[in-house]
């Protein structure tokens, strides 16, 4: 596989143009142990050489250290990229454990001014909905969200982890360019409702996680075991004992079909995940993260492999047998909601 640069897709009707695979930059500042910022510099660099432009972080990760590492990219790069961030997601310095979800309209005002200073930036390309609030009325999040793109301090709006109906309710406000969720051969509750309503909304697919968290890689068989004590996959159900066991080996047909194209295991997960852009007919960009410029350029070149019919097939079983949900809490979930 070459290394050309990667081809783009609109982002939803009406948005912006990007690279059919993005980057999640939020392991440059947290969640999967140590950092090295020199190399995922390296990499943030990597991956606008090799045609990614959609670049998504949120105001969570670090609790804004991760807007603030990515101003100087920003900075130098601002017409080359469509920059994404998130609100919703509220943290407490007193506890590290705490989540809460925001999604009021001052809290969303004040969220917006906290990450366009961060960033450095006056716009932001894409703005999400981080996790839903169901106590307050869509219409409002959404309406409070709309008057950011009013003013200009916004220019398209994007949902995370929303119902198929959430979605719906929300174009009627505002139209929505992009829905984020997670979207694997691991994890496909997204297709219930939000993948059929999306596609007849025109609105895009943002998968995170579609390497399952490095899981549908091989790069840890067993995240107790294995992975550092900081690193928030150890806490996750499905990576963890007899779950872990029982998943990985699920991973027989993928490691087979990666070696019949010379491939990687991530390679044919992410190809998968492309794939769905033709099985559903809407626009599909993924969003692997990583902190390194090899694996980033592996991850490319995912877009270039296609899996045949009978490669599709023998993938197709594997999301309903998964053992363990994806969280420990599935309640800040749109699977929690259907």
């Amino acid at each position: 596989m070459t290394e050309d640069r990667i081809t783009t897709v609109e982002l939803g009707d009406g948005g912006p143009r990007v690279g059919v695979q993005g980057l999640g930059c939020m392991g440059m500042s947290e969640f999967y142990g140590d950092t090295d910022e020199a190399a995922a510099r390296e990499t943030l660099e990597t991956a606008l050489a090799a045609g990614v432009t959609l670049f998504d972080t949120a105001d969570i990760y670090g609790s804004g250290a991760n807007e603030t590492f990515l101003a100087p990219f920003v900075g130098a790069h601002r017409d080359e990229i469509t920059l994404a961030t998130k609100f919703a997601i509220e943290r407490r310095d007193d506890d590290p454990h705490y989540r809460g979800v925001r999604n009021d309209p001052a809290y969303i005002r004040t969220a917006v001014e906290a990450s366009l200073r961060r960033l450095g930036t006056d716009v932001i390309d894409l703005y999400y909905m981080h996790r839903r609030d169901p106590a307050v009325p869509l219409a409002e999040s959404v309406g409070a969200m709309a008057e950011l793109v009013r003013q200009g301090k916004v220019k398209h709006l994007g949902l995370s982890e929303v119902t198929g109906a959430e979605l719906r309710e929300a174009h009627a406000v505002h139209p929505i360019a992009a829905l984020q969720s997670e979207w694997s051969l691991f994890s496909r509750d997204v297709e219930r409702s939000a993948v059929p309503a999306a596609a007849e909304l025109g609105v895009a697919l943002v998968p995170y996680s579609p390497l399952g968290r490095g899981f549908l890689t091989g790069a840890f068989t067993d995240a107790a075991k294995e992975l550092s004590d900081g690193d928030f996959r150890k806490h996750q159900p499905r990576f963890t004992g007899d779950n872990a066991k029982k998943n990985a080996a699920l991973l027989e047909p993928v490691h087979k079909i990666a070696a019949a194209h010379g491939a990687t295991a991530a390679q044919v997960a992410l190809a998968w995940v492309q794939q769905r852009a033709q099985v559903h007919q809407l626009a599909v960009v993924p969003i692997p993260g990583t902190r390194r410029s090899g694996r980033l350029l592996e991850n490319v070149a995912a877009t270039r492999l296609t899996l045949s019919a009978e490669e599709l097939a023998l993938l197709e079983p594997i999301a309903g047998l998964v053992a363990g949900d994806r969280y420990p809490d599935m309640s800040n979930t749109a699977t929690a909601r259907e």
